[in-house]
Parts: C-alpha cells; structure tokens; sequence
C-alpha cells in the first residue's frame, strides 16, 4: 500500500471513530499497514475492508464486510468516510428490516 493511501485511511480510521455509531454495531479494520484489529484477515483472501458486526440485543450478529476497492481509495479522507457511515446506515437498516418481518 502506498504512503499516500495509507495517510488516507489513518485518517478516514480518525474519522469513523468519531462518528456517533449504535451501540449494537462494532468496527472492526483490517487495513494493513494502518490498523488491524480482525483476526485471522489476510491480505491475500481479502485486501483491505472494514466489517460491520450488528448485534441487536446481543443475539445473532449480523457481520458485513465492505472491501476498500481501489475507487473508494480515491476520494478524499471526508468523503470516503461519509460513504463507509453511509453503507454501514443501510447495513442497520437492512438488518432492522429483516428481524422485523417489514414488508
């Protein structure tokens, strides 16, 4: 991973722990050369990606994983983390709406 991408994603990490998330969701990165806080990721099976684990009253986790694909790394640190909060939102949505039988 290049310097610049790496000072990029320092600082989208920054940005997303920031942000007011749900008590019910954790944040997990793997994102070598910045943070890695998964374990058993590996760069070869995956690159880099953030997982999204909701569990809504501490029963049955829902897990995503959002691949950081090579456009995402293009835009800028703010922007990048808006649409990572933006995913994990509809990820939040999507799980609410599948426990609760929504039509």
């Amino acid at each position: 991973m290049l310097a610049e991408q790496k000072e990029k994603l320092q600082k989208v990490v920054e940005l997303i722990d920031n942000i007011a998330v749900d008590p019910d969701v954790t944040i997990e990165y793997f994102i070598p050369g910045v943070l890695v806080t998964i374990d058993g990721g590996t760069v070869e099976s995956a690159g880099p990606y953030i997982q999204f684990t909701y569990a809504k009253e501490n029963i049955h986790p829902w897990i995503q994983r959002m691949p950081l694909k090579q456009n995402y790394l293009e835009k800028t640190p703010t922007d990048l983390a808006n649409f990572i909060t933006f995913t994990l939102e509809r990820f939040i949505e999507e799980v609410d709406s599948v426990e609760s039988g929504a039509q």
